[in-house]
């Protein structure tokens, strides 16, 4: 049926607007509950219903909204030793990636994220990975302008790290928010117009903060083993379907 709403962007219904929502919560909740996986979620949820040139500007405004959320939430177990470098890394990457023709096909970088991603699961995690935050913060923000959803890049920067569960999810929340700021910052510069799916925005936020509630309670029922070995478990699955999509797509 058509919207009943004026302020929804063309072609956005009311049952749309409410499938978008009902994902950003399940997104925010697998995220607190699990550290990684809801942003790739919700990516490829609003890849099969919105238009394709909006995907990637709307996708990042909500991801800066529930992590800057989660990150409130959970505020005082942030790693924040850990920033500064990432931070200088983000603003190096979203700069060249904002200006720069990439030619290096999608499928390509999503078999060397998952790769990567496996590698840094399954064997000890790299020593200039927790040496060097500012490489991972321009190496992800660089392909989170093409790619989206680089989550899982800075979850596996993140775990070496070895926090307990919450400053784990917590530092995650920061150096996200920071990165999807920077991206949404970008976008707007480029010249893509947010005012229409302002509403969209809004409501996805509002219903990945209500998962982030939701989410914290079955954090707050998990030991740290359990939660690491859920977040290995997760990150593999997502990485395989990575390397997946990107063999398909050659």
């Amino acid at each position: 049926m058509d919207s009943a709403w004026s302020l929804l962007p063309a072609g956005v219904s009311d049952w749309l607007l409410v499938g978008l929502i009902a994902a950003s919560f399940v997104s925010s909740f697998v995220t607190v509950a699990f550290g990684i996986g809801g942003g790739a979620l919700l990516l490829a949820t609003m890849a099969a219903l919105m238009p394709p040139a909006a995907l990637i500007p709307v996708h990042g405004v909500v991801q800066l909204g529930s992590n800057a959320t989660r990150a409130g939430v959970l505020l005082r177990f942030v790693r924040w030793s850990s920033l500064p470098g990432f931070a200088l890394g983000s603003l190096v990457g979203v700069a060249v990636g904002g200006v720069v023709v990439v030619d290096l096909p999608p499928a390509v970088i999503q078999i060397g994220v998952g790769a990567f991603i496996i590698w840094s699961v399954l064997a000890r995690p790299p020593a200039w990975l927790r040496r060097w935050p500012v490489v991972t913060g321009a190496i992800s923000s660089f392909l989170t302008m093409f790619f989206g959803a680089t989550g899982t890049f800075v979850a596996a920067y993140v775990k070496s790290l070895m926090l307990e569960r919450y400053a784990h999810v917590a530092t995650h929340a920061a150096m996200m928010t920071l990165q999807h700021l920077l991206k949404v910052i970008a976008f707007g510069l480029l010249g893509f117009a947010f005012g229409p799916w302002i509403l969209v925005i809004a409501g996805m936020i509002l219903g990945g903060f209500m998962g982030t509630l939701v989410g914290r309670m079955l954090l707050a029922r998990m030991s740290d083993l359990n939660f690491r070995r859920a977040l290995d478990a997760i990150l593999l699955l997502i990485s395989l379907r990575l390397i997946w999509v990107g063999v398909s797509s050659l």
